[in-house]
């Protein structure tokens, strides 16, 4: 198969979704696929065997990292010199939108992948009148798809009570030989704890931004001041983070990567991870498979991989208080604490990345053998000499 891929993001940025797709082309290419991706510019030229294609993009003013490429660029030729077989947009915003007319315009099957709980983030982001526009805007482009996967049976359900078509879940793998107990280190036991080994020590991993709420982490250590906590990652609310956190006992690594970051997970005692609106959480799995057990919000996508009391434990979502009671029970329990973490790596051992792709793969080939139902929206074409328009009516219909 020949594979057309449109990302909002991709390296040098770093986060679940572009871990994702690492793996994802690196797998394409060990089964004789071939592949292209269109993504922000700023990034590599090429990664492993796949060309990328960068686009100039513009800061989003409520998330920085993310740049949105202008929905006006151009792109047919170098599809056509590609000639691929499908086209997949991943988190379609404004490049996914470029994705999807292009491969409208070619006749091309369309798979769209949801990755974030953007109209969620909005609401945290204390945007709160952009959440049914938001909601309207992702359900738009998604159902224009002839395919929509997802990270969780969770994140399926809601976006069916939404109004999304044809979703089906595209779960997440985890290298549970990289992630793993035996990476435990001394080395960075005494990092991450700044030489107090002996002191329980919880874990975070992830993006440092307000909608991941690491500041509910503040009431932990007001409740328990004996223990320490390192925060892994990057984002633009460190600078903010790093201030509340002083006066208590927290290590800031930055972004950790690879082994270094694998150690980090088997040197911790406890994960925990305060997100309410994530649509899986990749750094769960991770720390599953570390042998960690996870303190995690009932809600979301997690709740496909914490079972309360089997493999963490859940707090309510909106309560800080829940959180603290949830951290409590586990370092004044360590020999549960253990127990846990045995079952959260015996869960996710059978979701190798392999697995998780080849059922991706599966997808694809249903798509292109006619074997999935799709009843999309049509995306009518208009050509003008100033533009491109774009109309959408529904099935049955023709666009006026």
């Amino acid at each position: 198969m020949r594979i057309a891929l449109f990302t909002e993001t991709f390296l040098p940025k770093v986060d679940g979704i572009v871990n994702t797709l690492c793996h994802l082309l690196e797998h394409l290419a060990r089964r004789g696929h071939e592949s292209i991706l269109f993504a922000p510019a700023g990034g590599p030229g090429r990664f492993g065997k796949t060309r990328i294609v960068g686009l100039a993009g513009v800061p989003f003013p409520l998330y920085p990292e993310l740049k949105l490429v202008p929905p006006v660029y151009n792109v047919l030729n170098e599809l056509r010199a590609f000639r691929p077989d499908l086209v997949h947009v991943v988190n379609p915003v404004s490049l996914g939108y470029v994705g999807l007319r292009h491969a409208r315009r070619l006749k091309l099957p369309l798979v769209a992948s949801y990755h974030t709980d953007v109209p969620g983030f909005a609401v945290r982001w204390g945007v709160r009148f952009l959440y049914r526009p938001l909601v309207r805007f992702f359900r738009w482009i998604h159902n224009a798809a002839d395919l929509n996967l997802c990270p969780s049976t969770v994140t399926q359900r809601e976006l069916i009570a939404q109004g999304y078509q044809r979703v089906h879940v595209w779960s997440r793998g985890v290298d549970s030989e990289r992630f793993h107990p035996g990476r435990r280190s001394q080395e960075w036991r005494m990092r991450l704890t700044e030489g107090e080994i002996d002191r329980p020590l919880l874990l975070y991993v992830g993006r440092l931004s307000p909608e991941k709420r690491v500041d509910w982490l503040l009431p932990v250590l007001e409740a328990l001041p004996h223990v320490r906590l390192a925060i892994v990652g990057d984002g633009p609310a460190r600078p903010q983070l790093e201030r509340l956190f002083a006066r208590y006992r927290v290590h800031f690594t930055g972004y950790l990567s690879s082994l270094d970051l694998a150690a980090a997970y088997a040197s911790s005692d406890i994960f925990v991870f305060p997100a309410a609106n994530e649509t899986l959480g990749n750094v769960v799995l991770e720390a599953m498979a570390s042998g960690l057990p996870v303190i995690a919000p009932r809600s979301g996508g997690v709740l496909d991989s914490v079972v309360d009391g089997e493999t963490g434990l859940l707090f309510e979502p909106e309560s800080p208080a829940s959180l603290v009671a949830m951290a409590r029970t586990l370092v004044h329990a360590p020999d549960v604490a253990r127990r846990l973490g045995e079952h959260g790596r015996a869960r996710v051992l059978h979701q190798s990345w392999e697995r998780v792709l080849d059922g991706l793969l599966a997808h694809y080939v249903a798509l292109l053998d006619g074997k999935v139902n799709s009843s999309r929206s049509v995306f009518v074409v208009r050509e003008s000499q100033s533009s491109t328009k774009f109309q959408r009516a529904l099935p049955g219909k023709t666009a006026g």
